[in-house]
């Protein structure tokens, strides 16, 4: 509901509080005068927060739509006009970079899921990611000899037979290695000897 003026003046001095009053009672160029006034300082507060103009200029165009729209909500009793404005967009930014993530996080959720194997869940994808990883590093510290045929076996799906032939070496050979290798990323990984 609009104010008058004269039911709550502005302290002394608050020309912010005395603009936004005056735009209560659907005064543009009140309007116009805060923009000017403010918007720069306003969209530097906005920017420190959202980190990205093009998005902070988004943000304080819905404020000062806000400003017009919601000027009834300032209270010149409750503190200065320029605090309001500063805090209507630093709660406006804040909900920005809120809405941002909350955007970010489904992407990835659902990311997640799409890579998830059917009749896996998101938890069983993440748990077999990072045991890959912790795979490839217990791999990463075999001895060449172990760790190459063991990879060309379980990376690359050679069979024991291909192996043999592209490392040119016996058959027994290469499944001694692939044997002994094993045992050592199963005592690597915490799965035993």
């Amino acid at each position: 509901m609009p104010t008058d003026d004269h039911d709550h003046p502005p302290p002394a001095g608050d020309v912010e509080a005395a603009l936004i009053l005056r735009i209560q009672n659907g005064d543009t160029a009140a309007f116009n005068e805060v923009f000017h006034r403010m918007g720069g300082m306003l969209l530097a507060v906005v920017v420190r927060i959202v980190r990205d103009r093009a998005l902070a200029e988004e943000v304080l165009q819905e404020c000062f739509v806000e400003l017009w729209k919601r000027s009834d909500r300032f209270d010149p009793q409750r503190g200065s006009g320029r605090g309001w404005l500063v805090g209507m967009c630093r709660r406006r930014a804040i909900d920005c970079v809120r809405s941002v993530q909350a955007a970010r996080d489904r992407d990835a959720a659902d990311a997640a899921r799409a890579a998830a194997t059917p009749g896996q869940s998101v938890e069983q994808t993440v748990e077999a990611r990072l045991a890959s990883d912790d795979a490839a590093r217990a791999l990463a510290g075999l001895p060449g000899e172990q760790a190459e045929p063991i990879y060309l076996s379980y990376f690359c799906g050679l069979s024991h037979e291909q192996i043999a032939r592209r490392l040119d070496r016996p058959l027994g050979t290469v499944k001694t290695r692939i044997r002994d290798g094993m045992k050592k990323l199963r005592f690597a990984l915490g799965e035993g000897p």
